[in-house]
Parts: C-alpha cells; structure tokens; sequence
C-alpha cells in the first residue's frame, strides 16, 4: 500500500511529497521529480501513481526494493537552489533509510550532489552519473532492448537495421535512445516541443523532423514515447500509425483501458514500467555497489523479460499492460 509524505518550508517555497510503495526485504527507490503542477492534489496524484509504478517496475526487474516517488512543486524561481536541495535531502532523511532517492525529471546530478550534503540516501550523484553514462543511458539501453524484443515478436526481425523509430521528445534519455538506435541502423524521426533540443538530435543523427503533434501519425515500424506520461489514450491511439509502441515515458497510458485499445488496434505495447527499468536497475546497483558489468547484464535481460511477457500475453489473450500488471502483483505476493 502506499502513503504519502509533505514537508512544505514557505522561506524556500518548498513544497515536497514523498510517496512509499514499502517493501520488507528492501528499501524503497525513486527519482525526485521537480515540476510546475496546477494544484497540489495534482501533485499528490502524480506521485502516488508513479510509486505504484516504480513499484510494479522494482517487482519485475526482481530488484529487492520497494517503489517511491518524490515530488516537488516547481515554484516559479527556486530563490536559492542549495538550501532548497538540502532542505529535500532533510526530507529524505527523515526515512532513515526507508527512501533513496535520485534524479528525474526536473533535476540533475548537481542538485543530487546537493541533496548528498544532508542525506546519505540518494543516488545519481554527478560522480555515479560517470559510471556508464548513468541512469538515462541504462533507461536508453533496457528501452532499446525492449524494442529489438518487440520488432522480433511482431515484425519477425532480429536486428534494427532499417526499422524506423519514431521518438517523441528531445530529453537525455531519447538522446541515449537514438544514438543506441542509430548505431544499430535505425532510422529516426524526433520531435520535441523544444524546438533547439529536437534540431540538435535531427542533425546528430540525420533524423526526420516533425512537430510535436504531427509525431503520432508518422508513419513507421515503432513509435517511442520518451517525454511525460498519458500520452497514450483515446484520441492519439487511433491516430498511431506504428505497429509497436516502445518508450521511456513513465505512465504512457492515460488509463487501463487505453492498454485494452492498443491491443484491439493490433499494436504490440511493451509497458512503460518493463521497457524503461534501466534507470532503476542502475540506481538500485549504485546502492547497493554492484559493478557496472551487472548493471548491464541486468538491463539487457529486459528483452527476455520483454519478449517472455508478450508471448504470455498473446496465449493468455490479454494485452500487454493487463499482463505486466498481472507479473507484478504476482512478484509482490
């Protein structure tokens, strides 16, 4: 079950949420997410549903620790950004062990450089961010594996050469992502409501550019969320003009119906919290000192578990996300 924690300090508008998916053999680890929400009970949400999320994902990647979420109420200027790192690492502290804590979205290496000077649980910090390039490239490497998986299972092919991928968003996991993709032969289209980041992947890579609206209808082998979550649902679902959907995003389903609709629209969907498990597989690793050979070895067995759950799902005749659901809950008991 999971609980919410808030500690707000209005000198430094400070307003934090800290959700626990709790797990006895281990302690549980998610990212700090600093953005702009509308409310705080949109905030709340957030966390609460990205907990559960992390999770699910910690139960699937057979990790030994629980889910969480931190989430900070991005004020409109961050006045003095150390004391308000500290003051999270305080925060964190309070867990006594219970929560580690890393980057997402909205923070860095830095701040978690500045969340270590008052917590010794966090992760991510700028000089584990050079073991191997860091969480977002263990995420670039579990989600490409996730797509090898499903171009095998639906197309029947075993390398990425020629398989176009469409990725939504222009951030350091979809950069990650497009370089192990290009690599492999892969042709890229990007997109990004940051028109710089997304020109910058289009020239590294001699990718297709698009507008961020227009990416859902590109018509290709693979689409790949990379950006926020929800962007799955009844009104982009029936515009995807993929017969894969494989990314990064965190909660790419707007809801559990949505999983339901991908699979009667004959698209093959690696979920969210399978595909992406990299980046906690690298912070649960850099806690408990493990060696970057098996961060590694780790992240590349995602293909099986990829690969294992979609033919699991087509015998069982449930969609994908119905049969991760199903795995997790099934580790958790």
């Amino acid at each position: 079950m999971g609980n919410v924690h808030v500690k707000i300090e209005p000198k430094l508008d400070f307003y934090a949420i800290i959700a626990l998916h709790s797990n006895p053999s281990g302690p549980a680890i998610g990212g700090c997410r600093c953005i702009e929400y509308n409310s705080r009970e949109e905030a709340i949400y957030d966390a609460l549903r990205l907990a559960q999320m992390m999770h699910y994902k910690a139960k699937v990647a057979n990790l030994n620790h629980g889910g969480a979420k931190a989430v900070l109420i991005k004020p409109k200027h961050i006045k003095n950004r150390q004391a308000y790192f500290e003051m999270f690492g305080n925060f964190v502290n309070e867990f006594e062990g219970r929560y580690i804590t890393a980057v997402d979205s909205g923070t860095s290496p830095s701040d978690m450089d500045m969340v270590s000077k008052t917590t010794p649980y966090v992760v991510g910090t700028s000089a584990q961010e050079k073991i191997g390039g860091g969480a977002s490239a263990y995420t670039a490497l579990g989600v490409r594996r996730s797509i090898q998986a499903a171009v095998k299972f639906q197309l029947g092919q075993d390398n990425l050469t020629d398989i176009h991928v469409a990725i939504q968003g222009a951030g350091s996991v979809a950069c990650f992502l497009a370089k192990e993709l290009s690599l492999l032969g892969a042709k890229l289209t990007v997109c990004d409501i940051d028109q710089k980041k997304a020109r910058d992947l289009q020239e590294k890579f001699n990718a297709q550019l698009v507008h961020p609206e227009e990416i859902y209808s590109v018509k290709c082998d693979v689409f790949s969320p990379c950006a926020l979550g929800g962007v799955l649902n009844e009104l982009t679902i029936p515009t995807i003009k993929a017969p894969i959907v494989v990314g990064a995003a965190n909660n790419q389903l707007a809801s559990s119906d949505d999983g339901l609709l991908l699979q009667r629209s004959g698209i093959t969907y690696a979920p969210d919290f399978v595909a992406n498990a990299g980046g906690l597989i690298y912070a649960a690793a850099m806690y408990n000192a493990h060696p970057e050979n098996k961060i590694r070895q780790d992240t590349e067995a995602i293909y099986n578990t990829v690969m294992d759950l979609l033919t699991q799902a087509e015998q069982q005749q449930l969609s994908a996300s119905e049969m991760a659901d199903k795995l997790a809950n099934a580790s958790i008991c």
